[in-house]
Formats: structure tokens, C-alpha cells, sequence
């Protein structure tokens, strides 16, 4: 699995995982990489990091980049907390939908969910709306089967 730092034209800047450099490069030709904030297909990856496993203790370096100015649309200036604030609540209202979406119109399989999905890509059960559990191999080896898996946002809201 491979994480892009990606930007839209419109200069939004967002994240997303593909299975290899050739999957991003084909999604993003046939239009399926959009921008979370203004749906604008037209991405390229941006500058980012690599993290840089060591041979010692196995854990991940991040490899310094050297920064460039942020867009005038994000500078922020004092007292902006407040305008942050509101962001970080909208951005939660919506992701909140986008759970509620999921849990109203689709079918909670619970473990079962790389069994069924495998059902559905094979053609051995109809394709519908489903969401489950996946541990984090299970769901990889969906995904090397082309068979498409997005974990469910999940608020600290709605660990209690």
C-alpha cells in the first residue's frame, strides 16, 4: 500500500492509499481520484515525506522536506482559532453523515464482511451496499483481489 499526499486544482490538499504507483496512475486517468472538498478530479501528488524504516529498532524515520509556503488561502493569522474551530466541526458534521449514510443504506455484515465482499466480486451473491469488520491483512488482501474496501470514519465522539 502506497500513501499519496495528493492536490486538487483548486490547490486543496488531501490524502489517499492505493495498492501501487500503477493503480493511483490508472484511478487518476480514468477519473476516479477526486478532491474530498470540491469533488474536482483533475489531482496530482504533492511534496511529501517518506518514512524511512530502520534496520535497528524497525520503526519509521520521517525524512525531512523542505517546506514550502502554504497557499494564500491558508494563511492563518492570530485569533483565527475560533474560524478553525468551525472548520474542524463542519468537517465532523460530515463525516458523521457520511457514517450515518453508510449505516442507513447498507447492510451491516459485521465479521463477516471479506467473505461476503469476496461473494459479491465473484459473482457468487448479488452486489449490494454492505459495511463490516476487516482487520488490516483481511482488508490488503481484498484490495489485492481488486476488490474495492474504504475503512468507516470513525469521531473520537463515537468511542464512548
Amino acid at each position: 500500500m502506497i500513501r499519496y499526499a495528493l492536490r486538487c486544482e483548486r490547490d486543496h490538499t488531501f490524502e489517499s492509499w492505493f495498492q501501487s504507483s500503477s493503480t493511483y496512475d490508472s484511478q487518476v486517468k480514468r477519473k476516479l481520484v477526486e478532491c474530498p472538498t470540491c469533488g474536482s478530479t483533475k489531482v496530482e501528488k504533492a511534496i511529501m515525506a517518506p518514512r524511512i524504516v530502520s534496520k535497528k529498532g524497525r520503526e519509521a524515520v520521517p525524512v525531512p522536506v523542505p517546506a514550502s509556503p502554504p497557499p494564500a488561502q491558508e494563511v492563518i493569522s492570530p485569533g483565527s482559532t475560533a474560524l478553525m474551530m468551525a472548520q474542524e466541526r463542519e468537517l465532523r458534521a460530515k463525516l458523521k453523515e457520511l457514517r450515518d449514510h453508510i449505516v442507513k443504506n447498507a447492510d451491516d455484515v459485521g465479521e463477516r464482511f471479506p467473505t461476503e465482499a469476496r461473494k459479491m466480486h465473484y459473482g457468487e451473491t448479488e452486489h449490494r451496499p454492505i459495511y463490516g469488520e476487516a482487520s488490516l491483512d483481511e482488508a490488503r488482501e481484498l484490495i489485492e483481489e481488486g476488490i474495492e474496501v474504504a475503512p468507516i470514519p470513525v469521531l473520537p465522539d463515537d468511542r464512548n
